[in-house]
């Protein structure tokens, strides 16, 4: 699970420093159109303050992988990223012409959602090996 935490770390802190950087051109990669109010920037930052603040949990806890909490964190990951399949999935249905950087998320956001998931069901004994 150490590895697992660690790429997640890193996938959704450079999200979060992106999306607090520039939110508006962070979301057009995406979605194929820029944040234009502030109310829409406001929360494209609100968004990469939470996307940061899960790749830093992930990342303190790659060094007790082994934890409850850990495995807790995993399970949330779990949901967060199948939600953000179902999101940016149903967005990238519905939405044309879509960001260049959309469905490379959304194949992104189902390999750590399938990845999660066998790493929240393993028990503690098989993530020891």
């Amino acid at each position: 699970m150490k590895r697992l935490l660690i790429v997640t770390a890193i996938i959704e802190s450079g999200a979060g420093l992106a999306l607090l950087a520039c939110p508006s051109p962070a979301v057009a990669l995406l979605l194929g159109s820029p944040l234009d109010t502030p109310a829409e920037i406001a929360l494209g930052r609100l968004a990469g303050s939470a996307l940061l603040a899960l790749g830093v949990a992930c990342w303190l806890a790659k060094h007790d992988a082994q934890s409850c909490a850990a495995r807790g964190l995993i399970a949330a990951m779990t949901i967060y990223n199948f939600g953000a399949v179902v999101v940016l999935g149903a967005a990238g249905i519905r939405s044309q012409p879509v960001g260049l950087a959309l469905w490379p998320a959304v194949i992104l956001h189902a390999a750590m959602t399938f990845w999660c998931a066998v790493g929240v069901l393993r028990t503690p004994a098989q993530t020891a090996k």
